[in-house]
């Protein structure tokens, strides 16, 4: 296989089937999503059949825990896969909506249009859900995509990949609108962050790897997020119950995803109270602790923080913690160690919580719930193409509206400028 010649040949194909995208009428793509939810559904058992195959290949190459549990579906994950594509097609559809009209003196009226972005290319390792996440908010954004899978999920992706189009072709729409590329070449995702020509816009899901890879490569325009070193801080008005709740799920409900919480602060006038029971409670689930020396006279247990586990992202049973002053410090620590990924603040004090809000610069930002909410499913954005740390267009979970962008419009009446 030419790897150049099969990569052009999809971004003409993309382009194509944008084309036709950006004309489909709502009732075609959401027939489109619910075809697909149906197939999912029906096919469950050959998609865990498929996901066992990678699942054992996966770990006879040694492939790290973290990437492992990313790699695997259950019954459940599978329904939500389906579930997601169904609250997608339940969706308003953003495309073609005008906002913002207004008139001005010489009588035209001037606004905005949501329009697709084009030819999307996603690039993304182990995460079999990311396939119908983000082709099922391409087909509703009226969007083509390129997906670009891991070589370890190459089995399911593929099987994905045939009920995806089985849905578009029941629909009407092009199948060429989702195309899934066929080689575990790594140079076809050289040549797809390359294709200008062809693709719009690059959304990378991923490690530090691959990421630090495509933005030192990548000549499209990318939606990213580099890691998620993402904070629970608890306050000095924190309340104990809250507090040991949103502890334990933002770190112990999940070890390897990027929302995660890495880092914990407490505040110095509550420590005492507070951070011995949590610390029970997280060793308890055989989660490590590094700590600065006030939480290690306080944890026993605890091991010596270094300066680089302040801005870690473990992705593993390790969680760094820090008794700070107070809220000023703790902002000032989440801003200078942070990722801009997800934080969280645990307090009954509203005018500290809204100064967290404000004051603390990340994509999303909690009062007294788990940094595990920051996902566009729960968002309710019926699923996310991706996590994104930029400020420019999208930032946090990006779902529908974060892949359209917007055109002027301007509605006249035969009005010439003088």
């Amino acid at each position: 296989m030419d790897i150049k010649d099969y990569m052009q040949n999809l971004g003409r194909r993309a382009r194509t089937a944008s084309r036709q995208m950006a004309k489909a009428d709502t009732n075609a793509k959401n027939r489109a999503l619910l075809a697909i939810a149906a197939a999912i559904r029906r096919d469950e058992a050959k998609l865990l059949a498929a996901n066992g195959e990678d699942l054992a290949a996966a770990r006879a190459a040694g492939l790290e825990p973290a990437m492992v549990d990313r790699l695997t579906l259950s019954p459940k994950t599978v329904a939500t896969m389906a579930e997601g594509l169904e609250q997608i097609a339940s969706l308003p559809d953003p495309i073609g909506e005008m906002t913002d009209l207004r008139f001005r003196p010489s009588g035209i009226q001037v606004g905005h249009m949501r329009v697709p972005l084009g030819v999307i290319g996603i690039i993304y390792e182990a995460r079999p859900n990311v396939t119908v996440d983000a082709a099922g908010l391409c087909i509703k954004s009226g969007n083509a995509s390129i997906l670009r899978g891991g070589s370890e999920a190459i089995r399911c992706n593929q099987a994905l990949a045939t009920l995806v189009k089985e849905g578009l072709q029941s629909a009407g729409l092009p199948a060429d609108a989702v195309q899934v590329v066929e080689t575990t070449d790594r140079a076809a995702v050289g040549e797809l962050i390359t294709m200008r020509e062809f693709v719009d816009v690059i959304v990378p899901r991923g490690g530090k790897g691959l990421i630090a890879r495509l933005l030192a490569e990548s000549r499209v325009p990318m939606i990213q997020h580099l890691d998620g070193n993402c904070h629970v801080y608890l306050d000095d008005s924190a309340d104990a119950a809250k507090a040991m709740a949103v502890v334990e799920n933002s770190k112990t409900q999940r070890y390897g995803t990027c929302n995660t919480a890495e880092s914990l602060l407490v505040a110095r006038s509550v420590a005492a109270t507070l951070l011995p029971p949590i610390a029970a409670m997280l060793t308890a689930k055989g989660v490590e602790i590094r700590g600065c020396a006030e939480t290690r006279a306080l944890v026993p247990n605890a091991k010596e923080a270094t300066e680089a586990d302040w801005g870690e992202e473990y992705l593993a049973p390790i969680i760094a913690v820090k008794v700070v002053a107070g809220l000023d410090e703790a902002i000032e620590h989440i801003n200078k160690y942070s990722s801009s990924h997800t934080e969280a603040i645990v307090t009954e004090n509203h005018t500290h919580a809204m100064r967290f809000l404000r004051e603390v610069d990340s994509a999303s930002v909690m009062v007294n719930a788990s940094t595990r909410f920051a996902d566009g499913f729960e968002y309710g954005l019926g699923a996310e193409i991706g996590i994104s740390t930029d400020k420019i267009h999208a930032r946090g979970p990006v779902g529908l509206e974060g892949l359209t962008s917007q055109k002027w419009v301007v509605l006249g009446n035969g009005q010439v400028r003088g």
